[in-house]
């Protein structure tokens, strides 16, 4: 079997995260217990985590001129990602302010800096999107690159994830060229009106959907009656901060590695669990190794 090929286009973030025993409510000074550093953003961590899965992954974003630019773009590239067409923009990284509980709940703060400035894609760019088997996109970058990005795999014949988290405006030629719809409850909700009560109102804006329901699973449905629920996979929960990124880089993998979509749902929902196992967010996210560990076929 070939290697898929998975290209990411999104946000980088350097993200700080503390630990602390509960939440700090408005206004109140909390003591935390551990602090970390770690490279994030929605679209960075995909890329770490498509490469781990088991793919080949090229990441399209921005990072900025500043030292966190530097180290975001060391660390990804690490990571094995192809960071070749990486944008530098003068001026600030995205950051990201972290805090989690002894649940593993947490709450983030997101400053977009260079993510922001991420529009016009390059014909190096389009290129590498019509590359390759999968393209995996977010909404934490201008919406107008999403689209150009997914219209441009379309056409291509590249399949297009659109995971529409944070949740916002979604503009029709957008949804037009998406395969596949992954969102949670909160983001169905914004962008249906319906929670997890009625999935199927997904299929209004994609042909499949994926909703994610943290510790109940997920809910895969399609436009051809398929309606199936994905227990989650029981774990001893530390950080859930980057569960969502893995889980979605992981169906992306499997879908382009030739499993039917119910199948690598349930991958997925095994590198979700797997990831929440660790603090941090690319340093959580599984390897190939751990998703296969905790995976149970249905």
């Amino acid at each position: 079997m070939s290697q898929t090929r998975v290209v990411v286009v999104g946000s980088a973030n350097m993200d700080l995260v503390a630990m602390a025993p509960a939440l700090p409510r408005p206004g109140e000074t909390m003591l935390g217990t551990d602090f970390v550093m770690v490279p994030g953003g929605k679209g960075a961590n995909q890329a770490v985590a498509a490469v781990r899965a088991g793919a080949s992954c090229a990441f399209l974003g921005a990072i900025g001129s500043d030292a966190f630019g530097v180290t975001l773009r060391a660390r990804i590239t690490a990571a094995g990602v192809d960071t070749d067409h990486l944008r530098v923009v003068y001026g600030a990284s995205g950051v990201a302010l972290v805090m989690v509980n002894q649940e593993g709940e947490n709450a983030i703060l997101v400053t977009p800096g260079a993510n922001g400035s991420f529009t016009g894609l390059t014909d190096a760019e389009l290129a590498t999107i019509r590359g390759a088997d999968v393209l995996v996109a977010q909404l934490e970058i201008p919406v107008e690159t999403v689209a150009a990005a997914a219209v441009a795999a379309r056409a291509a014949g590249t399949r297009v994830i659109l995971n529409a988290a944070p949740a916002r405006a979604v503009p029709p030629e957008l949804l037009a060229a998406v395969d596949l719809l992954v969102v949670n409850e909160g983001e169905a909700q914004a962008l249906t009106g319906r929670g997890r009560e009625e999935p199927r109102a997904l299929l209004d804006l994609a042909p499949r959907a994926v909703l994610t329901l943290g510790g109940e699973g997920a809910r895969y449905v399609d436009r051809e009656g398929t309606d199936v629920h994905v227990p989650a996979v029981r774990v001893d929960v530390v950080d859930s901060t980057a569960a969502g990124d893995a889980f979605t880089a992981a169906l992306a993998v499997g879908w382009g590695e030739g499993r039917d979509v119910v199948d690598a749902v349930r991958w997925a929902a095994a590198a979700g669990a797997a990831c929440v196992r660790r603090l941090g967010a690319s340093v959580a996210l599984p390897r190939r190794a751990e998703i296969d560990e905790l995976y149970a076929p249905g």
